[in-house]
């Protein structure tokens, strides 16, 4: 392929060395399960975030999942999101039986309208989930003033914005909990699954150490029911190596999108595309790159035909999948969630791409609609 959407391998070569020693170390000394390399995460986790704990867990779902267990969600329960994500923010609802309601996002940021979300407050609401979609913090301002006048607890998902902030905060740490995935493909993305919580309530970090295994606080006494999530040692030693760089990684993602938005004006195709816009007082750390593309899917066609890698998140909204057809929704009911999933497209961002490949990329979308 010519340029590809994510070159992992590229930045593994640079870190080599440090990666293979990391992961070596734990085998030496077969400590596999939890442990200090992942106690050791979750401080510089914490510290880099600027929040008092940080508790490792393994996946960015279960980050998620165990939140809402925290929360005693029940079913009949409520809770607040969007439509336009991954899967796995309303899922995590309907596996304890509670009912995701869905709230449009803002065509700009991707991210949940704020303005809605008072409408769809119930007696039975729990929580709100905002998404911190692509890298870029929701309007937790807003957000949270209507979470604590009514009484709800909010908790991010921020698995794509782990370094992103809003206002010098960073995301993750404006809510009851900040939900992390280490994702390979993630900024900072671990060599399997993995995930972390982030909070700054003393009491909530020793209910969620107790449900990552099984809701024990001692071997073979369990004081609740929980669930086997636990950040194993080999992924926390390559995130500690990772996460030395994770701020450079961020800040050259930020430059390379830079450098597009002058390729796309330059080419004169702001037109025929809408660039991706970071709200003023907000820090956007890329996870990725999303254009919104007059004739998408026909562009597609084109990028696929020139070996440019591409990917569409999200291209059907959660409201209108088949396993969520019971809840009720309709085409129609959350417009412009649906009308993303008709126009937008990602394109590589990763840190180590070359400015010549972004300029073949944009290169192609030009010569794609020269033609149409």
């Amino acid at each position: 392929m010519k340029v590809q959407l994510l070159d992992l391998k590229a930045q593994f070569k640079g870190i080599r060395s440090e990666v293979l020693s990391a992961i070596e170390g734990v085998c030496e000394d077969q400590g596999f399960i939890l442990g200090q390399r992942v106690a050791d995460l979750e401080a510089d986790v914490a510290n880099y975030l600027g929040c008092k704990y940080a508790i490792g867990v393994a996946s960015g779902s279960d980050a998620l999942l165990l939140s809402l267990m925290a929360l005693d969600l029940q079913p009949g329960d409520e809770v607040i999101t969007v439509p336009f994500t991954f899967f796995s923010t309303a899922g995590v609802v309907s596996r304890l039986q509670a009912t995701p309601v869905f709230v449009d996002i803002q065509a700009d940021t991707f991210n949940i309208d704020p303005e809605q979300i008072e409408q769809k407050i119930t007696s039975r609401t729990k929580a709100i989930i905002p998404v911190h979609l692509f890298g870029q913090c929701a309007d937790m301002t807003k957000i949270l003033d209507v979470a604590n006048r009514h009484g709800v607890k909010v908790i991010e998902d921020a698995c794509q914005a782990i370094g992103a902030g809003q206002n010098g905060q960073k995301a993750g740490t404006f809510g009851y909990t900040g939900c992390f995935s280490f994702f390979p493909s993630k900024n900072l993305g671990g060599v399997g699954d993995g995930g972390l919580i982030a909070t700054n309530d003393e009491t909530l970090r020793e209910l969620l150490l107790a449900l990552r295994v099984h809701g024990s606080r001692s071997d073979y006494h369990h004081d609740h029911i929980g669930i086997n999530s636990r950040l194993d040692a080999l992924e926390a030693s390559v995130l500690l190596v990772k996460l030395q760089h994770l701020q450079g990684w961020n800040e050259k993602r930020a430059k390379n999108a830079a450098y597009y938005e002058t390729l796309f004006a330059d080419a004169g195709l702001l037109e025929r595309v809408t660039l991706p816009h970071t709200v003023p007082g907000n820090v956007h750390v890329f996870n990725q790159y999303t254009i919104r593309a007059q004739k998408r899917d026909q562009l597609m066609g084109y990028l696929k035909e020139q070996d440019i890698g591409h990917k569409v998140y999200y291209p059907v909204p959660l409201h209108l999948q088949e396993c969520y057809q019971p809840l009720g929704y309709q085409k129609g009911d959350l417009p412009v969630s649906e009308q993303m999933a008709a126009d937008v497209l990602s394109l590589p961002i990763y840190p180590e791409l070359p400015e010549s490949h972004m300029e073949m990329v944009v290169g192609a979308i030009k010569d794609f609609y020269g033609k149409h």
